[in-house]
């Protein structure tokens, strides 16, 4: 029986290797998929710039979605080489044409004095530990998980969506959640605001929901803006968030909240739910469709039944919540989105339908040749609470 020696000098023999040097001229071009193959508690001391990590352990497993394009170059490397040979002669045998391992590693680009990313991406052990699942992402990783820990989120609503988007979005390490509601824990409230419990009743919503996310992950940072989103302050609010979670139950919020992200460019997640249906979507910061393009104008006064006067299932909002949270998260990494397309779930029939958005070219905030740094601000009539 061969030994690992044996086995290892006979795989190097049919794996081609590649030089730091010419790595670091492929990479400005972006001509080559790089991929460490080393385990988390290896990165410490940094990695190739643009590398993504796969631990050699998974490497067949999650290499697909990382790259999908098997004619592209993939250039794999360890510490010393050893396992990126190996690993190299795997892909070569699940289809990929053109795979090298880097001559001596990881060891050997340090050496050569070639730029070196963090690695952790100053992450501490108890955040490595913590994201971990993340950091095994092929699209999340230790990048991935830096610009969710600087990230800020702004949750309009702390209700029956807002808890579940701000549960979520705070177990991820969105470093910064903003909230927005100026009313106090019912206890009506508790059959669907997971956020919030029974010993808080009467207390402001921003912090209960401050006191629970905090509790759930001491790395995010929750800023409790217990207002009402209204045209003196929508600007102010909104300005300071990277992507905007719309938990609104009521139209004159939702409307106000589209007009304010238009003028400021901000993505918005939207959802709504109403008895055992909800819907969701995202409404792009550059582009259409907009809520406009979905209702062009507010509905009269009593033509919608607030969930308070017609019930909703209380677990309805947690999966539109989560969904919403989902959606954050992608827009935060750079990921598609839903944006284009409205799903509308059907709790009574445990049923999903997905209908196609399309922007209106005469919508007043986001048709052709509208200014959208001119869009008016304005407080209309609240038509619905107490979701």
């Amino acid at each position: 029986m061969p030994s690992f020696e044996t086995l290892l000098a006979d795989v190097r023999r049919t794996v081609r290797e590649i030089t730091s040097a010419e790595v670091a001229a492929a990479l400005p071009a972006a001509t080559v998929v790089v991929i460490d193959v080393r385990e988390p508690d290896e990165l410490a001391g940094g990695r190739i710039p643009g590398a993504l990590t796969i631990p050699r352990g998974l490497l067949e497993q999650r290499i697909e979605p990382a790259a999908p394009d098997h004619a592209r170059p993939l250039v794999v490397y360890c510490t010393s080489g050893n396992r990126s040979a190996l690993a190299a002669r795997s892909l070569t045998e699940l289809g990929y044409a053109d795979v090298r391992s880097l001559a001596g590693g990881f060891a050997a680009w340090k050496r050569a004095g070639l730029p070196v990313d963090g690695g952790s991406g100053g992450l501490t052990d108890a955040q490595r530990a913590r994201y971990s699942r993340h950091l095994l992402l092929p699209e999340v990783g230790e990048d991935g998980q830096k610009k969710l820990l600087a990230s800020k989120v702004l949750c309009v609503g702390a209700g029956g969506l807002g808890s579940p988007a701000s549960l979520y979005l705070a177990a991820a390490g969105v470093g910064t959640l903003g909230l927005v509601d100026d009313d106090v824990v019912d206890v009506s409230n508790l059959q669907r605001q997971v956020v919030h419990t029974t010993d808080r009743i009467g207390v402001a919503k921003v912090d209960s929901a401050a006191r629970t996310l905090t509790a759930l992950n001491p790395d995010v940072k929750v800023v409790g803006h217990r207002v009402r989103l209204t045209a003196d302050n929508a600007l102010d609010l909104v300005a300071g968030y990277d992507v905007i979670v719309d938990g609104a139950d009521n139209f004159a919020t939702r409307y106000l909240l589209n007009d304010v992200a238009l003028r400021l460019g901000k993505p918005v997640v939207h959802a709504s739910v109403f008895r055992f249906e909800g819907q969701l979507t995202v409404f792009p910061a550059a582009g259409a469709p907009c809520y406009r393009c979905l209702f062009p104008v507010p509905p009269p006064p009593g033509a919608a039944p607030s969930c308070q006067e017609a019930g909703v299932l209380g677990v309805l909002p947690g999966v539109l919540g989560v969904l919403q949270a989902t959606e954050a998260l992608k827009l935060l990494l750079g990921m598609p989105t839903i944006a284009g397309r409205l799903l509308v779930w059907d709790a009574a029939r445990s049923r999903f339908r997905e209908l196609m958005l399309r922007g209106d070219p005469r919508c007043a905030t986001c048709g052709e040749g509208v200014d959208r740094a001119a869009i008016p601000l304005v407080d209309y009539v609240a038509f619905c609470r107490g979701t």
